[in-house]
């Protein structure tokens, strides 16, 4: 978007495309839509309609997917090396000029950070500098954007599965009696007949629980085969960690002349761990800022932020600081979200809800539902440290 806005475009990456990357693989509505607006196509993705939501006693919720003003009615199941692949040809293609290389020091100007020098000897310089380099972003802590004492971490692992899934599931899963993994697994569709597996957990600032969830996967995969999800004795392969940074929390999204997209802004949902649609959102909202704004492309980027993502993420990012520390808590909303009636009376506004579709939604039950269950979380939040500090980093106290 940016090279199609006449920018003169560096884009640099540490890896040789096409690079695997741990992910669900899944794109969600409001990304399906930038594609489309962007004229990117996904050949050989797969649409992905409804979800199953698997309770902790294996009971089952069917989250709907329904079209909205703003947004399709499915996402698309794609393997993150095909996408990452397909959208830096689209870059490249629009004008971008590639570059690979380590970035091994930050050049600093009156203005502030401006640029990078990269282990091959090249340096580059620009008007802005945008960080699109994920959770540990260089680009963030090079800016000094970053508070880690008050980063919202997950981690997520994932393995390709030989066996077809035809509906994405996710699981809630206890992994002893009424203790929940702080976070949830998946078994989602992909390509040519696998299923993607994960688990994916949220760890505040503590980043040592990650090792704890690569040790609990083969106990997760045995359990889908209890609850019928996989066939006996799956063998994963391609198995890949990520670190997530979630919620906004402990990122300023914009300074000077950086602007921080996706992960490297914490733009990943933290109740249910999507990214890829925020990190397209994202990335166009500031390619649209520096075109329109060159001048104050940071504050006209920083309010499309709040204005997209903030009224949710004041709500989730302190549902989940409050709900990480007690696991026995996070197992008795799994279990009383998947009762007999409660799910299915909920399930169109959880989905809606819990997808971060609110913003676009159209008029019916579903929006209803919602919009209550938005207004619970807004009250329950109104008074947390974590609302607190978005609201500042956004100026909107």
């Amino acid at each position: 978007m940016l090279a199609r806005g006449g920018a003169r475009v560096a884009l640099i990456d540490k890896a040789r495309f096409p690079r695997d990357k741990a992910c669900g693989d899944l794109v969600g509505p409001r990304g399906v839509q930038v594609l489309d607006d962007l004229g990117v196509i996904l050949p050989g993705s797969l649409p992905i309609g409804d979800m199953v939501m698997v309770g902790p006693t294996d009971r089952r919720v069917a989250l709907p997917s329904a079209p909205g003003l703003t947004y399709p009615g499915y996402g698309l199941a794609i393997p993150r090396a095909e996408l990452d692949n397909i959208l830096r040809d689209a870059a490249v293609a629009a004008g971008a000029t590639p570059f690979q290389g380590r970035a091994i020091a930050a050049l600093h100007g009156e203005g502030g950070l401006e640029g990078f020098a990269l282990d091959n000897g090249v340096q580059l310089r620009g008007d802005h500098v945008i960080g699109a380099d994920g959770a540990n972003s260089r680009v963030a802590d090079a800016a000094g954007m970053i508070d880690h004492q008050r980063v919202m971490w997950g981690f997520a692992i994932r393995s390709y599965i030989d066996q077809p899934v035809p509906v994405p599931h996710i699981v809630l899963w206890e992994h002893s009696p009424r203790r929940a993994l702080p976070g949830y697994g998946w078994v989602f569709p992909s390509v040519e007949g696998r299923a993607n597996v994960g688990l994916g957990v949220g760890m505040l600032a503590d980043r040592t629980a990650a090792a704890h969830a690569v040790k609990l996967m083969p106990q997760f995969l045995a359990h889908l085969q209890r609850i019928g999800l996989l066939a006996a004795s799956p063998t994963p392969t391609s198995q890949r960690g990520g670190w997530l940074k979630m919620g906004m929390v402990g990122t300023r999204p914009a300074a000077a002349r950086v602007l921080l997209v996706g992960d490297a802004a914490g733009l990943v949902n933290p109740l249910q761990g999507e990214g890829i649609s925020q990190a397209l959102t994202s990335g166009c909202a500031a390619a649209h800022a520096i075109v329109t704004n060159p001048a104050n492309a940071t504050a006209t980027y920083t309010a499309q932020l709040a204005a997209d993502h903030l009224p949710y993420q004041r709500i989730a990012a302190a549902a989940q600081t409050m709900l990480l520390p007690h696991p026995t808590a996070i197992a008795a909303i799994g279990r009383a979200l998947t009762l007999p009636g409660v799910g299915n009376a909920l399930a169109g506004g959880w989905a809606i809800f819990w997808n971060e579709l609110y913003q676009g939604a159209p008029p019916g039950s579903g929006r209803t539902t919602a919009a209550i269950l938005t207004a619970i979380g807004r009250a329950a939040t109104t008074r947390t440290t974590t609302r607190h500090r978005l609201d500042d980093v956004f100026g909107r106290r």
